[in-house]
């Protein structure tokens, strides 16, 4: 099977590939590259893809799409903040790039599409909700998952299976890490600072997933029968790993044993859920989590150990998606609306 992985350096994009790779895919990449700057760390598992397409999601052509089995479409500007940071541009990438990759792999004659979506759709929750409740989008980034998730399901036919993958949030280690998502980020302030300082009272829910999970209900979904996922919304996820954000923080102070940990008041941020994963279980059975939140920050402890993580590490801007875009445009690399500038 020829694949391929758009957001292919990114902090799932990076784990895929190497997994895709070892398991016999023919895997081809694509990113803009970002985030390229950022390499935190090389596992004796860690593959060179020979190919990799450097190029806007935007500029993707036709072409670029033929002879491929399946796409997976992991490129976007992703998350919350930065998506309201550039809410125009969001909806031109998140919204408007997606759709058309769609559309082009579907004339290039793609048999499946795989669209990495989020379990923020849900937004606040009354109650613990599935693929069947009611959206509730409260951010630039959600909402554009909700249009590319009805318009792209528009697009399935005998020959176009398109699949939507609703991703609870993600922990754990990458070589192209991540530290502007929840756990990551609690679990690099305990080793840098020795402190967990909450800005607000943890009471909000969120469910988590391992980076690794991902991948693999990723890869449980190209190996699917076309009827088991054809058109299908999955939560990717487990039951059993909805937390509210003070659990995940005390958890984290208990592997980063020594750390101080304090709570503020009530925050700004309303998005609260929990989310049940039944379904994925039921459809695709070779899919189950292998990860919870202990076992992730255990995994990170033992990451920082070995490369002696610095705080200016955990600071280096290609590890939080804000920092690294607002670094690109100030220096003049990026342009306005995000494009590399021509030098």
């Amino acid at each position: 099977m020829k694949v391929l992985v758009t957001g292919a350096e990114g902090y799932i994009g990076h784990i895929l590939r190497v997994i895709l790779v070892s398991a016999g895919y023919d895997i081809t990449g694509l990113d803009t590259g970002y985030y390229r700057e950022g390499w935190l760390y090389t596992d004796p598992d860690t593959r060179v893809i020979p190919r990799n397409i450097s190029k806007d999601l935007r500029r993707i052509t036709e072409a670029d799409l033929q002879g491929y089995d399946t796409v997976i479409h992991l490129a976007e500007l992703s998350n919350d903040p930065l998506g309201e940071y550039i809410p125009e541009i969001t909806f031109d990438i998140n919204h408007k790039g997606s759709v058309a990759l769609a559309a082009m792999a579907k004339a290039a004659g793609v048999s499946r599409f795989i669209y990495t979506s989020s379990c923020s759709v849900y937004g606040v929750a009354d109650g613990v909700v599935d693929e069947k409740s009611k959206v509730n989008p409260l951010t630039s980034y959600a909402k554009c998952k909700v249009l590319v998730e009805k318009e792209v399901s528009e697009m399935a036919d005998s020959g176009f299976s398109p699949v939507f993958l609703r991703n609870a949030t993600a922990y754990g280690a990458s070589p192209r890490m991540r530290f502007d998502i929840v756990l990551n980020n609690l679990a690099g302030s305990a080793w840098t600072t020795r402190t967990i300082a909450m800005t607000s009272d943890g009471s909000p829910w969120r469910p988590l997933v391992h980076v690794r999970d991902i991948c693999k209900a990723i890869q449980c979904v190209m190996e699917a029968p076309v009827d088991a996922v054809h058109a299908e919304i999955f939560n990717v996820g487990s039951t059993r790993s909805n937390y509210q954000i003070r659990e995940i923080a005390e958890i984290i102070a208990e592997v980063f044993s020594g750390c101080e940990l304090s709570f503020g008041p009530s925050g700004n941020d309303d998005r609260s859920y929990q989310v049940n994963f039944d379904k994925i279980l039921r459809q695709l059975p070779g899919f189950q989590c292998d990860w919870n939140a202990r076992k992730g920050a255990e995994e990170l402890k033992q990451v920082f150990e070995r490369v002696q993580m610095s705080p200016e590490t955990f600071d280096f801007r290609p590890y939080t998606r804000l920092k690294a875009l607002s670094h690109l445009q100030e220096t003049g690399q990026i342009n306005s609306e995000l494009y590399w500038s021509q030098w």
